[in-house]
């Protein structure tokens, strides 16, 4: 744990002596309504280092939460730092538009041998840096190369807030009250482990919904015409933490293939050993014709890359430009994360803690019924909270229970503990935290979880 106190007071006249309070209710003087986090963690940071945050009134928090994902190695690891150092005085422009330098050319090749086959049948996009910006430049690319202008994307996928992002985005809230969402955009049901969307639930399930896509491909009287694109999530993060299923997977690649629709996935959250892999989609053994990398790819700092299949390739020169698309100080800390994380063998760590984390909760399921199901992969997990006491459905699951979820994640935050809620109407509490954590950090995080259980009148069985 931390024990050291940043001194605020470097940072101008105006500090206001550790009071949490009074900083956020200076955020809320400051800042638009748009503001998200502080209305549920309702703290003024003040220092973080691993997975541990200290706010201005000293107390700590295990952080589970790892800028939704973005810091692979946790906050402030010492090696990002020095690599934030080493840019600095070493000259480098730290701005550079897409103007290559040494520090971008070892940046560059190093991820390009990450992706399949080394990356030899692959070229890289950088984008604005953000994961939307790289997600509109993925659609833009796949219209541009297949002359076509429909995308299928799924329930429960999350994509970004940009215009063409928010339109393959499930979510409808964000939606309400923004007319002209990009058109052409066909939503499909996501397979989902607990709540099948068909009603079928099981393997059954999971070959009506691959036959359902196949269908609705190869069908003329479908009604939708063949789309340039098929945007997803091989796990679903916002979406709940919804894994796919790798033969639902295998099968949306064989059928995009032989219809010639390019197959997008969204690494943005699920990249970078999060899910015990490198990448996500490689637990179906497939291959995207277009990756879309942010988040941990730059080490922490903004970032967005597209890894894309060189025969896709089809943009003419500024077709899709962006002024903050050659960070030097991302492209630096972002080859450090990455090297850590492939020469420390992290993927493999974060698979088994992964797998030993779900079987602490499936216990703690047992003796606290309101868990209705523990899922994910990796350190990508989800706790979808239920209502025990009602009656279950038709496959055996029980109602959700968003207001108990976010009663949880406020008790969560009492007992010193970060998490970030998702899935349909915020029922499932979501495990984010650096892939750096160690299992003494997981069995705290047990502890504080059970504790606000307790707190959240919970009792066990």
């Amino acid at each position: 744990m931390m024990t050291d106190k940043v001194r605020i007071d470097s940072f101008g006249a105006n500090s206001l002596n550790g009071n949490n309070e009074t900083y956020l209710a200076r955020q809320a003087e400051f800042e638009s309504n748009v503001r998200s986090y502080p209305r549920k963690l309702p703290l003024a940071i003040a220092q973080a280092k691993g997975v541990w945050i200290t706010d201005v009134e000293n107390n700590q928090y295990l952080d589970c939460l790892a800028g939704a994902g973005t810091l692979a190695l946790g906050h402030n690891h010492p090696d990002v730092l020095q690599s934030i150092q080493n840019v600095i005085t070493s000259g480098l422009p730290l701005h550079t538009l897409d103007l290559t330098t040494p520090l971008k050319d070892q940046f560059s090749e190093y991820l390009l041998s990450l992706l399949p086959g080394q990356g030899k049948e692959y070229c890289l996009q950088f984008t604005g840096p953000s994961g939307a910006d790289a997600v509109e430049a993925a659609l833009k690319l796949a219209k541009k190369v297949t002359g076509r202008a429909g995308v299928i994307s799924f329930s429960g996928g999350y994509h970004g807030m940009t215009h063409g992002a928010l339109s393959v985005t499930g979510n409808l809230s964000p939606k309400e009250a923004v007319d002209g969402m990009m058109p052409e955009v066909q939503f499909m049901p996501y397979p989902h482990q607990y709540r099948c969307p068909l009603g079928i639930g099981g393997e059954a399930g999971v070959k009506a919904l691959t036959y359902y896509f196949e269908n609705l491909i190869n069908d003329v009287e479908s009604g939708v015409r063949k789309p340039a694109a098929v945007i997803l999530e091989a796990v679903q993060g916002e979406g709940g933490v919804n894994p796919a299923p790798a033969e639902w997977l295998q099968r949306i690649r064989k059928v995009t293939k032989e219809h010639g629709i390019l197959l997008i996935i969204d690494e943005v959250q699920a990249g970078f050993c999060r899910t015990g892999k490198l990448f996500a989609y490689e637990h179906a053994g497939i291959e995207p014709d277009i990756i879309v990398m942010s988040k941990a790819v730059g080490g922490g700092l903004p970032l967005a890359v597209l890894g894309i299949k060189k025969e896709f390739d089809a943009w003419s020169p500024g077709h899709h430009t962006g002024t903050f698309r050659g960070n030097q100080l991302a492209m630096a800390t972002g080859l450090t994360t990455l090297k850590h994380l492939t020469e420390n063998k992290i993927a493999d760590k974060v698979a088994a803690q992964g797998e030993w984390l779900k079987g602490q909760l499936a216990s703690m399921q047992k003796r606290y019924p309101v868990i209705g199901q523990v899922r994910g992969l990796g350190l990508m997990i989800g706790i979808e909270i239920v209502k025990p006491n009602e009656a279950q459905d038709h496959m055996g699951c029980y109602p959700s229970d968003p207001e108990l979820s976010a009663l949880l994640q406020k008790n969560c935050f009492k007992a010193g503990l970060i998490l970030e809620r998702g899935g349909r109407n915020g029922c499932v509490l979501r495990l984010l935290p650096s892939l750096l954590i160690t299992n003494d950090e997981l069995a705290i995080f047990l502890d504080k979880f059970e504790q606000a259980l307790l707190a959240s009148g919970i009792k066990p069985v």
